[in-house]
């Protein structure tokens, strides 16, 4: 019997929109039932305590890493996508039609097309009108019935049931029992299929300045796979805790994160572990002060093998990288003079090497870490935020311009 694949959706979510153009060819390749699942975000935004406009309470340097992620994920995608001037636009009309029209694919497409290519209003009966008669359907008998109380009740049902199944955003895929929220998930669920993605061939050659601090398990991840970003990497050690600071962002995103979404970005980092062959274990201490392993660092040059003892002992180990004489026996164990770089830590000059390179960090729109900044030839300084923006990030490196 085949597996199902719910994909769950709204129409407002350009995210949502690239995924709904692969998931029916990721159904394909592995033989899986897709699962058409429309349901209604600002329902669900507001069940979790989510702000209904969330794009505007992003700093600005993560509103334009946003907007060059989103672009991203298009272009290697191959869709169209604009950001349409009046958005979010109100899409409950457009997805009671695909109830009304029994989950009819070709209309998703069509109205996904409306809104992210050519910036339509899918809340006008007109343009819903013209999205039904273009794929083949009784535009008429179909709006009419999209305004039956069967079908407003259906889709209060399944944003509901979406909210009581741990559904935070879009898109949202179930694999039995399994959520993966995202596009970029869509690997992970193909493997969960059964399927074996195909990844990336990438040789970078271009320059890429890494940005980490201790205290974040992505940045551990990106650690342990920095050698994927090619020969020319100049890591940056930076004080994560200034940056949010300055940014207005919380010291701890995790621990202001829904329920659901700190259950799921705690499933993300044992799959991302998982799949990268790496041993991860949280650590009893969290969060921990990272200032004297990264001035530790700054003070012995940065070399990489110190970089990921320091990043295994925390997120591996459980061993507390706060504690100077922990410090001193990891970097003693590379052959370093453990002593003497945890004195240098407290030096002048080395205090303010870790403050200049957050700042630089600031300057150039980090704002949190993993953070890689890589330097093409073609399109100029190209930034890429996440452990998961890891392998777009090396494509940019190997000159992959549909990755920049």
């Amino acid at each position: 019997m085949a597996q199902r694949l719910e994909f769950w959706f709204d129409f407002s979510c350009p995210f949502a929109y690239v995924a709904s153009t692969q998931v029916e060819q990721l159904a394909q390749r592995t033989g899986a039932e897709l699962d058409l699942r429309p349901m209604l975000l600002g329902g669900v935004f507001k069940a979790r305590g989510t702000p209904q406009n969330l794009a505007a309470t992003l700093s600005p340097a993560k509103a334009r890493h946003n907007l060059d992620d989103m672009r991203r994920q298009a272009q290697r995608a191959g869709v169209p996508l604009r950001m349409p001037p009046n958005h979010p636009m109100r899409t409950v009309a457009a997805l009671r039609c695909v109830l009304a029209a029994g989950l009819h694919l070709p209309l998703v497409h069509r109205i996904y097309r409306a809104y992210w290519d050519e910036n339509a209003d899918i809340g006008d009966r007109e343009v819903l009108a013209r999205a039904l008669a273009e794929v083949g359907l009784d535009a008429a008998a179909i709006l009419a019935r999209a305004e039956s109380p069967a079908i407003k009740d259906e889709l209060r049902r399944r944003t509901d049931e979406a909210i009581a199944r741990g559904v935070f955003g879009v898109p949202t895929y179930f694999v039995g029992d399994q959520l993966f929220w995202g596009q970029d998930r869509a690997d992970m669920v193909e493997e969960a299929l059964g399927g074996a993605p195909v990844g990336l061939v990438a040789s970078p050659t271009a320059p890429v300045e890494f940005f980490f601090d201790y205290s974040s398990p992505f940045a551990y991840l990106a650690i342990m796979r920095a050698a994927e970003l090619g020969p020319q990497v100049r890591w940056r050690p930076i004080l994560l805790g200034g940056l949010f600071r300055n940014l207005g962002t919380p010291d701890v995103p995790l621990f202001v994160q829904s329920p659901e979404k700190r259950r799921h970005t705690m499933q993300d980092l044992d799959r991302q572990a998982a799949r990268a062959g790496l041993p991860f274990k949280f650590p009893a201490r969290f969060p921990v002060r990272t200032v004297l392993p990264l001035r530790v660092t700054l003070a012995a040059g940065s070399p990489p093998p110190l970089v990921r003892a320091l990043a295994t002992a925390l997120w591996a180990e459980d061993r507390d990288i706060s504690d100077p004489a922990t410090v001193a026996a990891i970097a003693d164990s590379l052959a370093l003079d453990g002593a003497a770089l945890v004195a240098a830590a407290e030096t002048p000059e080395i205090k303010q090497a870790l403050a200049t390179s957050t700042a630089e960090a600031e300057a150039a729109g980090v704002f949190g870490v993993p953070t890689f900044v890589v330097h093409t030839r073609e399109r100029g300084p190209q930034l890429y935020w996440g452990a998961d923006r890891l392998t777009l990030a090396a494509a940019a490196a190997g000159g992959d311009v549909s990755a920049m």
